[in-house]
């Protein structure tokens, strides 16, 4: 079956496309290096099956931010009110002298830390106790603000939050079947575009993830 897609001939130009016919597998395996260029540090997936439109996909790592300025330009909010928390929240999340306090506030009670895991299971009165409570008073006020305003947010009806989750996601995908030739050059720049800002990323093991490796009970 043949189609057309774009060949990035170079990652850096984006102007430099040159529509080729080609057949799905072959154009594939032969120009991998090309299509890697526009996600260096995330897979890179061609989908090619029965039922399912031709499509390139990959992994970008959107951010809270990300979702939220997604939600507040496409109007995803039906309420003011949740509308005015995400600003709120975006707020927060730009300011850097408040996140530089949340972290140090965080360790101002010594032995103790409030986001270790299961915390409010085995320790569910954490909040009241007098040496705690007092020590992480500034941490809690952040923290409970941060809580309640993320809740609001997430308070929508007919899964708002979830569908603008989805919505977002879908933008890891560029579609190749039934456009024409402006819009999948449009879609190719905006994946690479997206790259750009999602994907230059170096590893964050999250606190308390350690690596498992089954079957090698050395390691």
């Amino acid at each position: 079956m043949l189609t057309f897609l774009f060949s990035l001939l170079n990652s850096t130009q984006t102007s430099n496309l040159q529509l080729l016919p080609i057949t799905f597998s072959g154009w594939w395996d032969k120009n991998y290096h090309e299509l890697k260029l526009l996600n260096p540090t995330m897979p890179l997936l061609l989908r090619c099956a029965d039922n399912a439109m031709p499509a390139i996909t990959t992994e970008l790592s959107f951010t809270t931010s990300h979702l939220l300025t997604y939600m507040l330009q496409n109007d995803k909010f039906a309420s003011e009110e949740r509308a005015n928390a995400a600003k709120k929240f975006l707020g927060y999340l730009s300011d850097n002298k408040l996140k530089q306090e949340y972290d140090t506030q965080r360790w101002n009670s010594p032995g103790f830390d409030p986001m270790r895991p299961f915390l409010d299971e085995e320790q569910p009165d954490w909040k009241t106790d007098p040496k705690i409570g007092s020590d992480l008073s500034r941490y809690i006020e952040i923290h409970t603000e941060l809580e309640e305003t993320m809740k609001l947010i997430k308070s929508g009806p007919n899964d708002e939050y979830t569908r603008a989750e989805n919505g977002l996601l879908m933008c890891q995908r560029v579609d190749l079947w039934c456009a024409g030739e402006a819009e999948v050059e449009a879609a190719v720049k905006h994946l690479l575009n997206l790259g750009k800002e999602c994907n230059d990323l170096e590893p964050d093991t999250p606190e308390y993830i350690t690596e498992y490796y089954p079957g090698a009970a050395d390691l």
